[in-house]
């Protein structure tokens, strides 16, 4: 049982361009559900994501270690006092100590001073953990550049890749393979992040874009290259061996590589994401997805889709679709 196990999992790891469709329905099985996600939460809030107040517009007041104990409907009371009554309440529990986290509309330094005076007066006094306060007008600016950011790094991306393989056969080929993979691991950051603002309340901020360039975008594509360059390498070494068989040779040439880079950087980031700051730990979480996803779509993704492209296996697929439907079908005797 053991000896067949064994010789399953060295067959899976040295075939892994033969178990292509493999490793396509695992990505369909972890993006799917963070599609659903991103339509859920598309129809509850408008968006696919949780948008803090980076996107927003607002404020977000982090309070904690009252010298009372705290009480949310007096909290509430003076908010609405104040012109606040539609804002988030929310506690929380750090190092024993309540904490409070108040997310509303832009709160101006005169209105800050007033809840400060009404919370002292009610609860004694407290620490003030953060705050946080951005215009409407900016929160739309950061939005529509983060888009832009995004697309013009995978239009770079497809130009440059295009550009550096443009002595192999079918150069467009590798740069778009590469945008596909990174369209991925972007799916799959979205998709999980939007999962975990329906379930966990996770809002997403200008970190996110950070970590989404640096993660899938960034990481993603610089292991990708590394294993196209090497088939670029061998295709001009063995220019008569066959494509499939070059890039699986390719993908396990580079695999301990890919592997031993990937999980130095796993490391560091796990250790930040359990001894880090609060602030910076959806940030860190965000890196380490982006980069495990990263690390997956280039060995198991890019240069499949390469091949997948390469024989021309999409469009024999479509072919045989369209004969099925265009069969008549069989009459049966009565």
């Amino acid at each position: 049982m053991l000896e067949s196990i064994g010789n399953f999992l060295k067959d899976l790891v040295s075939n892994i361009v033969g178990r292509r469709y493999w490793w396509f329905a695992l990505s369909g099985l972890i993006i799917i559900p963070g599609l659903a996600a991103m339509i859920i939460s598309t129809v509850q809030t408008g968006g696919p994501l949780k948008p803090a107040i980076d996107f927003t517009g607002g404020t977000l007041w982090e309070l904690t270690n009252f010298q009372q104990p705290l009480d949310l409907g007096a909290v509430r009371e003076i908010m609405t006092k104040n012109g606040f009554g539609d804002a988030a309440l929310q506690t929380s529990e750090k190092a024993g100590q309540q904490g409070l986290m108040i997310r509303a509309k832009h709160i101006g330094s005169e209105d800050k001073a007033t809840i400060e005076a009404d919370l002292k007066e009610r609860f004694g006094g407290y620490t003030e953990l953060r705050f946080e306060s951005v215009g409407p007008a900016i929160g739309a600016e950061v939005a529509q550049r983060a888009q832009w950011a995004v697309g013009l790094a995978a239009l770079g991306i497809l130009l440059y890749i295009s550009w550096a393989f443009r002595q192999v056969p079918n150069p467009l080929r590798y740069g778009a393979c590469a945008i596909i993979a990174l369209l991925h691991d972007v799916l799959v950051v979205i998709g999980l992040f939007s999962i975990f603002g329906l379930i966990f309340g996770i809002e997403i901020d200008a970190l996110f874009l950070t970590a989404l360039l640096t993660g899938p975008i960034g990481f993603s594509v610089h292991d990708t290259i590394v294993v196209f360059d090497r088939i670029r390498e061998n295709r001009k070494r063995y220019p008569n061996e066959n494509f499939e068989r070059l890039v699986n040779h390719s993908i396990l040439q580079t695999l301990d590589r890919s592997i031993n880079t990937t999980l130095t950087v796993l490391f560091t980031l796990t250790a930040l994401f359990l001894f880090g700051g609060v602030t910076i730990r959806n940030f860190v979480l965000a890196l380490l997805i982006g980069i495990t996803t990263g690390a997956y779509s280039s060995i198991f993704n890019a240069s499949c889709l390469l091949v997948v492209w390469e024989n021309g296996e999409i469009g024999r697929f479509f072919r045989r679709l369209r004969g099925r439907e265009g069969q008549p079908a069989v009459a049966r005797g009565g």
